[in-house]
């Protein structure tokens, strides 16, 4: 049986987006991935990007039925989890840049001529893909956008 973190379901999505709270350590990000987010954190992040809860599945390579069996369990796996997070902190870096939700979720969802026209929520499906995405969101912030 899996040990329930004390960070599990309280708001890690949140606290990569928000501006005033402060990010957790990556010891917390690790040891709570590891033990699996609760299942409102994938609720949470698909509320921010303003996208449906199937959409948002299928960025994460999640098929119905598996996002049907942990809606119904309550957990995610560690792998899912660490997709949950990804995106997690690609929304608040774009939030932090951007100024706000509306147009963080405004950039991730359009074509970007840095990233080859590819949207960055697509490209984001690989942890290659957001790395990418997130040094063109550096580039962007000290002004040399390509």
């Amino acid at each position: 049986m899996r040990q329930k973190s004390k960070m599990a379901g309280s708001g890690l999505v949140a606290s990569h987006v928000a501006k005033e709270k402060p990010n957790p350590s990556p010891a917390q990000v690790v040891r709570v991935v590891r033990a699996g987010l609760d299942f409102a954190e994938l609720e949470a992040l698909r509320e921010q990007l303003d996208l449906p809860l199937d959409g948002l599945a299928s960025q994460l390579g999640l098929a119905r039925a598996t996002l049907h069996r942990r809606k119904a369990i309550g957990r995610l796996t560690t792998d899912e989890s660490d997709k949950v997070v990804r995106y997690a902190r690609l929304l608040g870096h774009a939030v932090h840049l951007f100024g706000s939700v509306e147009e963080a979720r405004r950039w991730l969802k359009a074509p970007q001529r840095g990233l080859g026209g590819a949207v960055p929520l697509d490209y984001a499906q690989t942890e290659a893909g957001a790395r990418e995405v997130e040094n063109l969101l550096g580039r962007i912030d000290y002004g040399v956008y390509s």
